[in-house]
């Protein structure tokens, strides 16, 4: 890995680990990474040899959100790009995120703001290091939420929470993040790593299909009626009833020994 490259990707486990890589900038976002993480993104929900995904940063910050020095200066000489941004890379980064059909984890390494704590809102799971927080700087710089933000806090925290971390911009220290339901698991800096990797493998090594299946109906679920969520449960159900995967389960269970999950 060298400085240069702004998003190095490995493969271990059936877990790609996507790692944003601008410690210099506390891994804020240029075009190149946006459009490198989009790719990355896509290339991970396509390949069915990733069975999950781990999104995190090196350095003290995980994403400090968009950079605001290559911002303005695009600003300043005319340039409309930067008013595109939220249409051609934060919302299909978030879209691929949330639609992927397998699960993606958040290691929060440091500081994770504005579009960089967005990110991790969108992911399935979000582990913290110690060291890490969370702050909504939109207001800060004159904006409103982006990056699917005003959709994915509210449903993690509460609408008056969420409110009040966006008015007010508060930085949310790890064991904040984690007592509001913000993260699911605060760990030592040094374990950040190992610790994200292996609930990823964990993931990697389960029933892909019903992952899948499980985030969509949590999705419909999320901005749906009850009757909406009952048929997708009901569907989801009866295309999972007829899996390998189910079937193994079931033997498993009835055997008393451990499925091996093929993701079929």
């Amino acid at each position: 890995m060298t400085t240069e490259d702004v998003l190095p990707v490995t493969d271990a486990d059936g877990v790609r680990t996507l790692t944003l890589n601008r410690p210099q900038a506390y891994n804020s976002l240029t075009v190149e990474l946006k459009e490198r993480l989009l790719a990355a993104l896509r290339d991970a929900a396509a390949d069915d040899a990733v069975r999950a995904v781990v999104l995190t940063g090196t350095g003290k910050a995980f994403c400090a959100g968009q950079d605001l020095k290559e911002h303005v200066g695009l600003l300043k000489a005319g340039d409309p790009s930067p008013l595109r941004t939220v249409a051609e890379h934060y919302n299909p980064i978030v879209r691929t995120i949330t639609s992927m059909p397998k699960p993606v984890v958040a290691a929060v390494n440091g500081s994770a703001a504005g579009a960089g704590a967005a990110f991790a809102y969108a992911s399935d799971l979000r582990i913290a290091a110690r060291s890490a927080s969370f702050l909504m700087a939109f207001a800060g710089v004159g904006l409103g939420p982006d990056s699917g933000a005003s959709w994915t806090l509210p449903r993690l925290i509460g609408y008056g929470r969420a409110q009040e971390l966006m008015l007010l911009g508060r930085k949310v220290d790890a064991e904040e993040a984690l007592r509001i339901g913000l993260v699911g698991e605060v760990v030592p800096d040094e374990e950040l790593a190992d610790r994200a990797h292996r609930v990823a493998a964990q993931l990697a090594a389960g029933p892909a299909a019903a992952y899948a299946k499980i985030k969509d109906v949590l999705a419909t679920a999320a901005h749906g009626t009850l009757d909406e969520a009952l048929a997708a449960e009901d569907a989801a159900q009866t295309a999972l009833g007829a899996t390998a995967d189910h079937t193994e389960a079931v033997e498993a269970f009835v055997a008393k020994r451990k499925p091996d999950f093929t993701g079929r």
